[in-house]
């Protein structure tokens, strides 16, 4: 049954709505298949030279990085992106906090390491070390980067983006990757820090949690329709909410989402900060009263 929109009062889709409606992305597919092919041959390729690659990583691969991949781009939030403000906007926080961070479980450059040798690894290396890797990876900018990106959804931008299906398939792949850029050094530890830095990153991790949720409270306390989108013409559901509500759920989810996710990435940088002190007070226990001497005074010329 359907109704005038009109008349609809604003509701949102039931659970059973929700976990069925699903629509293929032939880009997201495509995607899938190449990245699991490609880590299901690392991995073969490692058990060949006599080593086994831990099955819990590859279950969270598959099952966590993939799979959360799947739900968001052929699920409900990947059918509805086009229509939906709110489908649109929390298909993209999912991407670019959320799939990374489960793919990165899976530890799929530690395992790329392990198999390229000569070459190939020295371009992959190089790659990590890359002024792009290194700046979407700081503690600065990807606070930074995320807000900016989710501001956008303040503007008319977010309406011309919904309606284009280029701009949805670039979104479909690059997003992931910007965030799993960002996610990167946490999540595979290929960085060494010291302590001091890895502080820095702890207090810029509270900050961001403050920028993330800017745009959300925006979209969520704004009594006008931010975008300008035109209302979506046709049959629709009876729970299909209206333009201000539509808003209001887009920066409902994109509040909560910008928080939560920023939990996770507290507790893994304290447990960092926690070992990174340990090795340091380790590192100088095992000085001798020489070393040591000599340490200090270096120490104290440099203040100079």
């Amino acid at each position: 049954m359907v109704t005038p929109h009109s008349e609809r009062s604003p509701q949102t889709p039931s659970v059973f709505t929700f976990l069925t409606t699903w629509r293929l992305d032939p880009v997201a597919l495509l995607a899938i298949v190449l990245a699991g092919a490609f880590y299901a041959g690392a991995v073969v390729r490692l058990r060949r030279r006599g080593h086994r690659w831990p099955v819990i990583r590859t279950l969270a691969f598959y099952l966590l990085g993939l799979g959360s991949y799947a739900w968001v781009s052929f699920g409900f939030l990947g059918a509805y992106s086009t229509e939906l403000r709110w489908a649109f906007t929390t298909r993209i926080a999912l991407l670019l906090f959320a799939v990374p961070a489960l793919v990165t479980l899976g530890k799929p450059v530690a395992l790329t390491r392990m198999v390229l040798n000569g070459m190939p690894l020295r371009a992959l290396n190089a790659t990590l070390r890359s002024w792009p890797a290194r700046l979407f990876g700081n503690a600065i900018f990807a606070p930074l980067f995320a807000c900016a990106a989710f501001l956008v959804f303040l503007t008319p931008i977010a309406a011309t983006l919904r309606d284009d299906a280029y701009s949805q398939w670039a979104i479909t792949l690059l997003v992931p990757l910007a965030g799993f850029l960002m996610v990167l050094p946490i999540g595979e530890h290929w960085t060494h820090r010291t302590s001091l830095f890895i502080t820095a990153e702890f207090l810029f991790a509270f900050v961001e949690m403050v920028l993330d949720a800017i745009p959300g409270i925006l979209l969520r306390l704004n009594d006008s329709v931010l975008d300008h989108a035109p209302a979506v013409v046709g049959s629709l559901p009876t729970w299909f909410p209206n333009a201000l509500h539509d808003q209001h759920l887009s920066g409902d989810f994109l509040w909560f989402i910008a928080e939560i996710v920023d939990v996770p990435v507290l507790v893994v940088l304290f447990i960092r900060w926690s070992r990174s002190d340990r090795r340091e007070a380790k590192q100088l226990d095992d000085l001798s009263d020489e070393e040591m001497e000599a340490l200090t005074m270096a120490h104290l010329r440099g203040g100079r």
